[in-house]
């Protein structure tokens, strides 16, 4: 996985669970008996393309034209799941946990989107944040602030409340990334 562009291993990372869960259910469904209900949140949270490739997969479908639907990020756990079926090695460790410097520039680039009215970006960044809420922590307490961020709150003191000093490293690298989106 060294060899993949950042981007990449990120999302490898935040997905790994999912990936793994896939390519385990594709040899026996009975050891992933909450699939079916995380496949329908994916659903329910707007992540329909990703769903049908993995459902195509659960019956048995290998080829890469699951692909051509996808965007850059469900390609990116299609192509996972399938070369860990192929070779279970190359599945993301799930012990290792996403780089959150990685993730300043999209959560940014989607509060921008957001500001600007784009409605998709909207449904996308609500069930991030609901899944940070579950994390607990830092990542619970970024999702308090998804929606001062998006109102256009730029006080770094208020935003990082009560977070730990890597928590306030993101919301600081987070609130940078969007003063430089706003400056284009």
């Amino acid at each position: 996985m060294a060899s993949m562009p950042e981007k990449d291993q990120q999302i490898l990372q935040s997905h790994a669970g999912l990936i793994h869960r896939v390519v385990i259910g594709c040899q026996n469904l009975s050891l992933v008996p909450d699939l079916e209900e995380i496949l329908d949140t994916a659903t329910a949270n707007g992540w329909t393309g990703l769903v049908r490739a993995i459902r195509e997969i659960l019956k048995g479908r290998r080829d890469t034209a699951l692909l051509r639907p996808l965007d850059e990020e469900d390609q990116v756990i299609v192509t996972a799941i399938l070369r860990g079926l192929q070779d279970p090695a190359t599945l993301p460790d799930l012990n290792t946990k996403p780089d959150p410097g990685l993730a300043a520039p999209a959560l940014a680039a989607m509060v921008h989107a957001v500001r600007r009215g784009d409605a998709q970006a909207l449904q996308v960044l609500a069930a991030m944040a609901e899944t940070m809420l579950r994390s607990g922590g830092d990542m619970a307490r970024l999702s308090g602030i998804m929606h001062p961020l998006i109102s256009g709150e730029h006080d770094a003191e208020k935003l990082t409340k009560g977070m730990t000093a890597q928590g306030e490293a993101l919301v600081l690298a987070l609130l940078e990334e969007l003063a430089k989106l706003e400056a284009h």
